[in-house]
């Protein structure tokens, strides 16, 4: 029989009963309770003409239920049909990536975006908190982290090339930026935590760090030297210096950061990391033969080494792009995988918990169609049928290789997403086929997908969500 509800993931297992649920208050009549009967991430919502009963193995299936129930009910009007659904995800990491760095979002759309999420019941929001172009999060006794660190003078016009010649870039001539206090972000988290999802911070270490080197120019490899905050896209060369002063900021920024943020984890960066300015630093091969270490590319891996042991003493997991697995990692710490899809089977055979958020499938910064039809973007293809149906697990992996992926996550990389309104238009729809991959719902083709997502469309437009349109 036809769905009435259309919801969008599709349910594991939905049962129809006769009957509807007369009421104009339904979350007056919805009755909630653990359940140790069943397993930690699966809930039971049973509506019946009398009211509705919300079970579940956990408060975190606990918030998907709820996040159902809204779902149906948002649906209704006064007239609920009866129902039992039983329910669980395939995946404990059903994530988004937010980059707020390039270009700065507000508390109240970074909520919209929650919100879109937990109606998707997509329930981790990985939030970009620094790179080159700024620094979002005050960090106590650095003043100047946020009062320069956190503005760039200008950003750059169009695409950015840097075999390109500097004479030929335009800028747009206006000051970009913002931060977020630690009082806001706790606020940020209780409000996610409500909505079931978990925020997951990231401070992008040692490289994405012109902003931090640009507020105090002796955490770079020339002490004293002054570089602004970077106005174009693409990989700075400035990193962060080795003097101890460098990993005593470490300390303090990683401490802060995860006493403001309660989930288990942080992410700690670990892309795109050039060696150039270690490469002509003495105190870089000074530090190099203090350390027992031969090449100047490990000094990325001392530095992820001594990130996972600080957030250790906060009884946080690190999380690091997959650059990290180039060098020794230690046990315990979570790869996030961007580059390709073998990089999933070389994570999880060396034994780590990996996310699964290859650039070629989950990047939604990538163009939706041909871009002459489009808001400019990075580049790139990715349609909302892309990822809906490419394969995002690798085959082959075994059982306990399998076992180790996490789940999966969708990336907002902001360099082109100025404006709330672009970030939407990225995101959406091509987020409800990824909400839907994650949640793990029974194999269905394309055309049964894009049949449900267009029902799915006038929650979006009763949310204000700026999608693009299918067609």
């Amino acid at each position: 029989m036809t769905d009435p509800i259309a919801l969008v993931p599709l349910p594991h297992s939905v049962i129809w009963s006769q009957g509807t649920w007369e009421t104009t208050d339904p979350w007056a009549g919805l009755s909630v309770g653990l359940s140790e009967d069943l397993p930690r991430t699966a809930y039971s919502l049973s509506i019946h003409p009398g009211g509705a009963h919300l079970t579940a193995g956990s408060e975190a299936a606990l918030a998907d239920g709820r996040n159902t129930f809204a779902q149906i009910v948002s649906d209704a009007d006064g007239s609920i049909p009866c129902v039992t659904i039983e329910d669980e995800p395939a995946h404990a990491w059903r994530g988004m990536h937010l980059d707020v760095a390039r270009h700065f979002r507000t508390v109240e759309e970074i909520e919209a975006m929650i919100d879109a999420m937990a109606l998707h019941r997509l329930n981790v929001l990985h939030l970009h908190l620094t790179d080159d172009q700024g620094w979002r999060v005050e960090i106590k006794g650095y003043p100047r982290l946020t009062e320069i660190g956190a503005w760039r003078a200008q950003t750059l016009v169009g695409h950015h090339s840097p075999d390109a010649d500097e004479s030929t870039w335009t800028f747009d001539g206006i000051r970009h930026g913002g931060f977020y206090s630690q009082d806001e972000l706790r606020g940020l988290v209780e409000y996610a935590s409500r909505r079931g999802v978990m925020i997951v911070p990231e401070v992008d270490l040692p490289g994405h760090m012109q902003a931090a080197v640009a507020a105090y120019p002796n955490l770079g490899n020339v002490p004293g030297r002054e570089i602004g905050v970077r106005e174009v896209w693409g990989i700075s060369d400035h990193v962060l210096g080795v003097s101890d002063e460098v990993f005593d900021f470490l300390r303090d920024v990683l401490t802060q950061v995860a006493g403001i943020f309660p989930g288990p984890f942080v992410h700690i960066g670990g892309d795109e990391c050039p060696t150039t300015e270690w490469e002509q630093s003495t105190a870089a091969r000074a530090r190099l033969n203090e350390w027992g270490l031969t090449r100047i590319s490990e000094i990325q891996g001392r530095f992820t080494q001594y990130a996972v042991e600080v957030l250790a003493e906060s009884g946080k997991r690190a999380i690091g792009w997959d650059e990290v697995l180039q060098t020794h990692l230690p046990d315990g710490m979570v790869i996030m995988n961007w580059r390709k899809q073998g990089g999933v089977a070389e994570a999880t055979g060396r034994g780590f918990q990996t996310v699964v958020a290859t650039a070629e499938h989950t990047y939604f910064d990538h163009y939706q169609a041909t871009p002459d039809q489009e808001p400019l973007a990075i580049g790139g293809l990715t349609t909302v049928k892309d990822v809906y149906t490419a394969p995002l697990i690798p085959s082959g992996l075994s059982d306990q290789e399998r076992s180790q992926i996490l789940g999966i996550q969708g990336q907002l990389w902001s360099e082109y997403l100025p404006t709330a309104a672009h970030m939407q238009y990225m995101a959406f729809p091509r987020m409800c086929a990824l909400a839907e991959r994650a949640w793990g719902s029974p194999e269905q083709t394309w055309e049964q997908f894009e049949e449900r997502l267009r029902a799915h469309l006038p929650r979006l437009d009763a949310f204000g969500i700026r999608y693009r349109p299918l067609d």
